[in-house]
């Protein structure tokens, strides 16, 4: 049985050299014809050269090859093409920068009905003003929760923009025009939008689905590799984890997702990239419970102050000097 070499590649080399020279002088001197010495070398590095190729393919190519052609083949799965917006689908992303909210508007640019979501109080005014540059009806203010970092300008829209229907999770607690339980739809123009109970970061919170665009608004649920807090208003780090893991991580790899908020710059994602890469959902469930449990957050600044207007400004106007 042939048993593996603890030479290394150069040792090898050398030891053949030097049987080989010592084999060449004896020839020589039993007058056998012998290669000069540089075309000896020659000769013993093709050898070597040809029998090293010859192990490495064999082998260490093989278990290369293999691993290469998995990561390839998961780069190529993580970057497959995304749906194309159709070419009545109008899709704008805005951000409020005091709050790092990101808020989204839709459109049918057919019938000129669209939905908001997630719109701020500071930014009503500019997205009302948006909305009428663009000849579009607003038919939908909705919130993806109720949050807990920004006041929601769903109830200055609905003065801003008269006829405009708030709408939020029936689980959330909040009052609104319209309120959503798993899997209920609205539509604006052809266009329809999905909403996904995702509990976890709150009660209520709601991930919307427009599945023809491959697209969804995660809220606070997923974030661009994190996610929402879960030690305050009804966090539960367990049911945000199956959340993600049954909801959101279970719809098409190439999906497009939106959090409502970043920090870092970051505008969008996709189903397969958190997946991989999330560094907190890639974790088995108990070591995701001991992580959020151990992070040890400042208490959110505006919670006091945004949580009971939440509660209420989806259904009633905000004073005009707001």
């Amino acid at each position: 049985m042939l048993r593996k070499s603890s030479f290394g590649e150069g040792e090898i080399m050398r030891l053949f050299i030097i049987g080989f020279r010592r084999a060449a002088a004896a020839a020589a001197g039993s007058g056998l014809f012998v290669l000069p010495c540089q075309q000896q070398t020659r000769l013993v590095t093709r050898t070597v050269a040809s029998s090293a190729a010859a192990y490495i393919k064999s082998s260490t190519t093989c278990s290369f090859a293999q691993t290469a052609a998995a990561s390839l083949a998961q780069g190529v799965k993580m970057l497959d093409a995304r749906k194309t917006f159709t070419e009545d689908f109008f899709f704008r992303q805005l951000f409020d920068e005091q709050s790092h909210t990101y808020s989204y508007l839709l459109a049918d640019i057919t019938s000129k009905e669209a939905i908001l979501i997630d719109p701020v109080l500071e930014q009503a005014k500019r997205d009302a003003q948006l909305i009428g540059e663009l000849g579009f009806t607003l038919k939908y203010a909705l919130n993806t929760h109720m949050h807990a970092d920004h006041i929601t300008g769903t109830g200055y829209l609905k003065q801003l923009l008269p006829g405009t229907v708030s709408v939020i999770s029936q689980s959330s607690g909040a009052k609104a025009d319209k309120t959503l339980v798993d899997n209920e739809t609205v539509q604006f123009g052809r266009h329809v939008l999905r909403a996904m109970s995702t509990p976890g970061h709150t009660n209520g919170c709601m991930t919307f689905v427009v599945e023809e665009q491959g697209i969804a608004f995660t809220g606070d649920t997923l974030l661009i590799r994190g996610c929402g807090r879960t030690d305050f208003q009804e966090g539960d780090s367990r049911s945000l984890y199956r959340s993600v893991h049954e909801r959101i991580f279970t719809l098409p790899e190439n999906f497009r997702l939106f959090p409502a908020h970043d920090y870092k710059g970051n505008m969008e994602t996709t189903v397969a990239e958190e997946k991989r890469y999330n560094p907190r959902l890639t974790k088995d469930v108990d070591a995701f419970v001991e992580l959020m449990s151990n992070l040890n957050l400042p208490y959110p600044k505006m919670i006091d102050k945004a949580v009971p207007a939440n509660r209420e400004c989806g259904l009633f106007d905000i004073p005009k000097e707001a």
